[in-house]
């Protein structure tokens, strides 16, 4: 009765428990991890701009995935109001990815270009000036601090360490571009980017 042995042991229970769970996720992970579907970007994805990127790291510091996500699942009602359903060659270069699973307020995978710069803006300074039933909060510090470029090269560096395609002469560009640029100017533009390059492809 090699169940019963099985059974009465749990140090061997909780070994074959590991096993078999990892088996699992590797069956699961793998394929995707050598699928070009997941690890090639999708047609006109490139890498983030530097302002963009830093905005996108100041979307993340300031906990915005937990009231927004940024995934279109495909289904007619998601479709219909924020645009083409995500890709998974659309994230390749978002480390961490901002899917989302909580929609306090609206998804934003679409939302680039749908407002002016200055709505974006006024919206972060205060929300309900614009949108009085909103629960958002206001964001007032972000048009007082500065883009740190130090910083953003540096990161800009390991990003290519990892495989990113940013090359030499745009890191070498890049404290240039975010040189007395807002917190509050950085996040507008990665805001103002998102979903663009897929808004007309269904």
């Amino acid at each position: 009765m090699r169940h019963e042995a099985i059974e009465k042991s749990l140090n061997l229970m909780m070994v074959l428990i590991v096993a078999a769970i990892s088996i699992g996720g590797l069956v699961e992970i793998i394929p995707l991890m050598m699928s070009s579907d997941a690890t090639e970007p999708d047609e006109g994805i490139a890498v983030y701009s530097p302002l963009r990127l830093a905005g996108r790291d100041i979307y993340v510091r300031e906990g915005c995935y937990n009231c927004h996500s940024q995934m279109i699942r495909p289904f007619r009602s998601e479709t219909e109001r924020y645009g083409p359903f995500t890709t998974a060659g659309e994230t390749v270069y978002d480390r961490p990815f901002q899917f989302g699973s909580k929609r306090t307020g609206p998804d934003l995978a679409r939302v680039g270009g749908r407002y002016s710069d200055d709505w974006q803006r006024l919206h972060l300074m205060d929300p309900r000036a614009l949108v009085p039933e909103s629960n958002m909060p206001a964001y007032p510090w972000l048009a007082e601090r500065e883009v740190d470029p130090e910083f953003l090269t540096a990161k800009l560096r390991t990003l290519q360490f990892l495989g990113d395609p940013y090359t030499d002469e745009q890191i070498a560009a890049a404290a240039g571009e975010v040189e007395g640029k807002t917190e509050l100017d950085a996040i507008v533009a990665y805001l103002q980017g998102l979903g663009t390059n897929r808004r007309n492809r269904r």
